[in-house]
């Protein structure tokens, strides 16, 4: 290859997105190996993948063989940020190979939010005050201060399934705990603007007041994760400012939803584009059902990046793109 000429990115061949496909058959990615920075996931949970017996090692390892760019452990309670970090810490500990742990400590990142349940909700003022200490703390951590990329996951879920992960229920809800909720969202779009880091937001059936509370804080700098909703709601996330993500849901469309969820991919600009595991959830449709995982996000771009008639390598470039400019990398 002549000098001054970057090698290529090596990519697998093409395979449909659509979960009943022929794809769907296949239990494992196939080991493919990349001379290119690929895949970034913004975010996923380092701490409940550990807590589903995952050896987060191998996991974050795997990332770094493909120099992936970035990579963000979220927040969702407020004082989860030791646990996290002592669980990143560990599996780099774990890591024998020192151009690895490099890899994986610059790509590594982390954000501090609360997730919008119920006891949080009730014990507010105390628990973003508590989330507020974690985030002083962790800005004099030598490990976490250059890694604090966001707050977030904050923001409204009415949702209602009692028999879920998160046992989300209705009866559980009377008019004091969504104002409550809300008041919690605002308190931290509010710490986003304290300390000019962008905001994650969790937002599902609950878009209105979402959208509320985000045009009442003022913040014009987040992302909207595991985006669930359609186009009408997609132009009012993107006229804020904000940037919005795709997760493995996106896999599991049929071929009945396929040209909306195309549209859908379409409308957003691809410079406020970003995609996302939200592992150990969400796993894309070839292995849903299972404890998803931060490398099968590659499975999240090529659906992706099929809708958009475009190679996955490509997107990639582009959401690291976009990656940079939302976090100021």
């Amino acid at each position: 290859m002549p000098m001054g000429r970057a090698a290529p990115c090596l990519r697998p061949p093409a395979v449909s997105c659509a979960e009943d496909s022929a794809a769907a058959a296949v239990e494992e990615p196939l080991p493919f190996r990349y001379n290119c920075a690929m895949f970034s996931d913004t975010p996923f949970h380092l701490k409940h993948l550990r807590d589903r017996g995952v050896d987060v090692g191998p996991e974050l390892a795997a990332l770094a063989e493909r120099d992936t760019f970035f990579a963000l452990d979220i927040g969702t309670e407020s004082n989860d940020m030791n646990p996290r970090s002592d669980a990143a810490r560990t599996a780099i500990e774990s890591i024998q190979d020192p151009q690895t742990k490099t890899k994986i400590e610059a790509m590594l990142h982390f954000s501090l939010g609360i997730w919008p349940g119920k006891e949080a909700i009730l014990r507010r003022a105390e628990a973003v005050a508590e989330l507020r200490a974690n985030l002083d703390a962790a800005r004099r951590d030598p490990f976490l201060a250059p890694r604090i990329a966001a707050i977030g996951e904050c923001g409204l879920d009415h949702h209602w399934n009692p028999a879920g992960v998160d046992k989300r229920s209705q009866d559980d809800f009377d008019a004091r705990v969504f104002a409550g909720e809300a008041e919690l969202f605002e308190a931290l779009l509010s710490l986003g603007l304290d300390t000019d880091l962008p905001v994650i937001v969790h937002s599902r059936e609950a878009f209105d007041g979402t959208m509320s509370c985000m045009a009442h804080s003022g913040v014009t700098r987040g992302v909207m994760h595991c985006f669930s909703y359609g186009i009408p709601e997609a132009r009012a996330v993107l006229n804020q400012g904000w940037y919005i993500s795709f997760s493995g849901s996106i896999t599991y469309a049929r071929k009945s939803a396929l040209e909306e969820s195309r549209e859908l991919l379409r409308f957003v600009p691809r410079d406020r584009l970003l995609i996302e595991t939200d592992a150990p959830y969400l796993a894309p449709g070839p292995h849903r059902g299972k404890t998803n995982t931060p490398v099968w996000v590659e499975e999240v771009y090529r659906c992706a990046a099929e809708r958009l008639d475009m190679r996955a390598e490509d997107l990639s470039r582009l959401v690291d793109g976009n990656i940079r400019a939302l976090f100021r990398l």
